[in-house]
């Protein structure tokens, strides 16, 4: 979705003297990469060229993300708030999109979708729930009552049931197998106090270590 002519007039672009700010975020992962600034040239130069570009305040000219670097940012959407004031991009970055070689100008981000990192944050408040309700016939209730042992068995179990349904060529088993490792795993780390934002966050230390 991209503006039309008469909604980017519309813009309130006397707010900032001709200039308005926009928000950056990945399309696939919804990390907030970054803010910049657009006047009217710059936002009409993103929609033509399927690729975002800004106005640079310091330099008073226009520049397209990526033109030195190679890291653009190519275009999904461009939608204004509510108040027609703030502009939000939504693209797909061609590397870092921060000057310091980051994935993001607020740090790496996450390592993981935010779609992927919500669901998992309910799936941990399920467990929660189940774990404090104790509700008859909970499969969740009573493996944890069996203890760590139990539940480090099952991940392992789980695991060869992966490496089964891989080497068997059956994706939708692969799949099937995979969410029962992922639950049992999210089960014994909740046993130990720990949860999937942890390892989110080991992922994202490796990752920025490795560059």
């Amino acid at each position: 979705m991209t503006l039309s002519a008469s909604q980017a007039d519309s813009l309130a672009w006397d707010k900032g003297d001709g200039l308005l700010p926009a928000i950056v975020q990945d399309a696939d992962t919804g990390s907030v990469l970054m803010l910049a600034y657009m006047n009217r040239e710059a936002l009409a130069e993103t929609q033509l060229r399927g690729r975002v570009v800004f106005f640079s305040r310091s330099r008073q000219k226009l520049w397209e993300k990526g033109e030195t670097s190679g890291n653009a940012l190519e275009l999904v959407e461009l939608v204004a708030d509510c108040d027609g004031d703030t502009l939000l991009v939504t693209a797909r970055p061609k590397g870092p999109a921060c000057h310091r070689n980051t994935t993001t100008c607020f740090g790496d981000g996450s390592a993981l979708p935010a779609d992927a990192l919500r669901f998992f944050a309910r799936l941990e408040s399920v467990i929660d729930q189940r774990l404090a309700d104790q509700p008859e016939g909970s499969y969740t209730a009573k493996l944890f009552a069996r203890g760590t042992k139990r539940m480090a068995q099952k991940v392992g179990e789980e695991g060869v049931e992966v490496a089964l349904a891989t080497m068997a060529g059956d994706d939708a088993e692969l799949v099937s197998e995979s969410a029962d490792l992922l639950f049992h795993l999210t089960l014994l780390l909740k046993s130990r106090g720990l949860s999937l934002a942890q390892v989110a966050e080991e992922l994202a230390s490796r990752h920025r270590n490795s560059r």
